[in-house]
């Protein structure tokens, strides 16, 4: 668990953690882009000028996001990482309260089951986040 990508300070697990969300915000790139029908299958209304743009605008912050996140598991340079993994623990830390409070029509799993999922994977990204902030301390 502690060991590192060839040439690279940062650990495998978060390297791993962030190519998982990496590719789950692709995903969200992808239906806010290009699969409407997924978020009416969610609940979600698409019809209309002011409700497309704010879902094209959340695709392009999303698309946004991930390319940042791209970039750092690149380049694996610890200060830029920080600013994704930051970015990572506010994004989920705010959808640990969102999800369960207006849970999506086709959610796989209950709101409490939902809040604890989050509440997981905002740990471990605080985990990646103070991994990442003592490689950075250290190489300073």
């Amino acid at each position: 668990m502690g060991t590192t990508m060839k040439n690279s300070k940062i650990p495998i697990w978060v390297n791993i953690m962030q190519v998982i969300l990496t590719l789950i915000m692709l995903g969200q790139v992808y239906m806010y882009f290009f699969n409407h029908q997924m978020m009416v299958d969610a609940g979600m209304a698409v019809e209309g000028v002011p409700t497309l743009n704010l879902i094209y605008e959340m695709g392009a912050r999303t698309l946004v996001m991930a390319i940042a996140a791209i970039y750092v598991l690149i380049t694996q340079d610890p200060k830029q990482f920080l600013v994704v993994l930051f970015m990572n623990v506010f994004r989920e830390g705010f959808e640990t309260i969102i999800d369960p409070l207006f849970p999506l029509i086709n959610a796989p799993a209950s709101p409490m089951v939902d809040f604890w999922t989050h509440i997981v994977i905002v740990a471990v990204e605080v985990w990646a986040l103070i991994t990442v902030l003592k490689i950075t301390r250290k190489s300073n």
